[in-house]
């Protein structure tokens, strides 16, 4: 079978004063839309960044700018146009018309390539309520965007026989996904509440895309995850066991890596996958410190953990890469900072140290007496400590337990010494 030709686009970026920083277009911005191009396996040809107050309502960069994109597609050979910003419906297809290109958003693009790395039934699932989510308000508008034959960037995903389908099959296909999802998040409870019976506390990696999240968890545990040095390698999330102590033992899960301006229905068609992070003990938050920008990557995440709601969940900075780090005196230090490099093996000891540490944090390993009037709060123990030993006595049920401060506070009047 012949290979096909790669796309090769113009990159578009509108730098306005009225957006906000994740609607922006900067140069930084198209430098990472131009390697999530190429993880699609397109080719940039040309950039092009145009500044304005605003947009402009009909042809978003403006008539000039719009008669210049086109000129310079046609002098590259272009077959694409990616949009850094996001575009309405009837822009794209102003500009489709105008240039005679395809024209794509980044929101498409990053769909796109979830398409092509999808492998599990929940990822497929996942990146198909996403696509037609995107869609859906983009029916009446897109052009000849939805009438492309042949492949390529931008095409992958639900066919053009299910996009003639009218809004209401739609409709119904995302209520079949969600009611999917929501299957898969049922099963993930039970799975979640299996874990928390068995007191294995849940470490999630997290962290920008491309920081070496998928190294760490193969260094750590022989996972066998393919790790490439490309944007959005791992899709769907791999939960390894790891011994990181001779008394202590974790379930450690790699995550999808975030990027600056995810879409949000990306956010929440993923979020059987992610709300991972949002039920585990303690967050390895990964950061590519050889990078200059390492600081905006990490505010990046950081927004997005907040939106799953797990801001209060403890974090170990995980500076990784520290040997690509031109200047070692500008890795930060800290009680729950570690500097390693994934790659090399570099630096693993002292992360596990500080994973027991934080860990064990707020915990309390305590030897409680209760009397059996107060047998209520037997329940409460089993389902909030973990309990070591239990022995029946005259005068009531002692246990020797680990509890966190709220419950410890509850049970301080119970504490007696562990050879009484």
């Amino acid at each position: 079978m012949e290979e096909m030709e790669p796309d090769r686009a113009v990159l578009v970026g509108l730098h306005a004063s009225v957006f906000t920083a994740e609607e922006d277009a900067t140069w930084e911005t198209l430098d990472e839309l131009e390697a999530l191009l190429e993880t699609a396996g397109g080719e940039c040809v040309a950039k092009m960044l145009q500044s304005r107050n605003a947009p402009e309502a009909r042809t978003f960069i403006g008539e000039g700018k719009l008669q210049e994109l086109t000129e310079l597609a046609r002098d590259n050979d272009a077959t694409l146009i990616v949009f850094d910003n996001e575009l309405s419906p009837s822009q794209m297809r102003v500009l489709e018309e105008a240039t005679g290109r395809p024209v794509l958003d980044r929101s498409a693009l990053i769909l796109d390539i979830f398409a092509q790395r999808a492998r599990t039934g929940e990822g497929k699932l996942q990146v198909e309520l996403a696509q037609y989510q995107y869609i859906l308000p983009r029916l009446s508008g897109l052009g000849k965007t939805m009438s492309r034959l042949g492949g390529g960037i931008g095409t992958r995903g639900p066919g053009e026989s299910k996009l003639e389908s009218d809004r209401r099959h739609i409709r119904r296909r995302i209520d079949r996904l969600r009611r999917d999802l929501e299957d898969v998040r049922r099963v993930r409870a039970v799975q979640r509440r299996q874990r928390k019976k068995a007191e294995l506390p849940l470490v999630a990696i997290v962290g920008y895309t491309n920081a070496g999240k998928s190294t760490l968890l193969n260094t750590l545990t022989d996972a066998g995850i393919e790790a490439n040095d490309r944007l959005f390698d791992t899709l769907d999330p791999t939960t390894r066991k790891l011994r990181i102590s001779d008394t202590q033992e974790i379930l450690l899960s790699d995550t999808v890596g975030f990027i600056r301006k995810l879409p949000h229905h990306l956010v929440s068609a993923f979020k059987a996958t992610l709300e991972e992070v949002a039920y585990a003990d303690l967050l390895l938050h990964v950061v590519d410190i050889s990078r200059e920008d390492w600081r905006e990557q990490a505010e990046t995440v950081d927004k997005v953990i907040t939106q799953l709601g797990a801001q209060q969940i403890p974090q170990i900075l995980v500076c990784n890469k520290a040997d690509l780090c031109e200047n070692p005196d500008l890795i930060p230090s800290g009680e729950d900072i570690v500097a390693i490099s994934a790659r090399q093996g570099r630096g693993m000891e002292q992360l596990l140290a500080a994973i027991e540490k934080a860990l064990g944090r707020g915990k309390h390993r305590i030897t409680v007496c209760i009397p059996y009037a107060d047998g209520y709060l037997l329940d409460v123990i089993h389902k909030e400590a973990a309990v070591f030993a239990t022995e029946y006595t005259g005068e009531g049920t002692k246990l020797e337990i680990e509890c966190d401060d709220k419950l410890y506070g509850q049970l301080r009047g119970y504490e007696v010494a562990a050879d009484e």
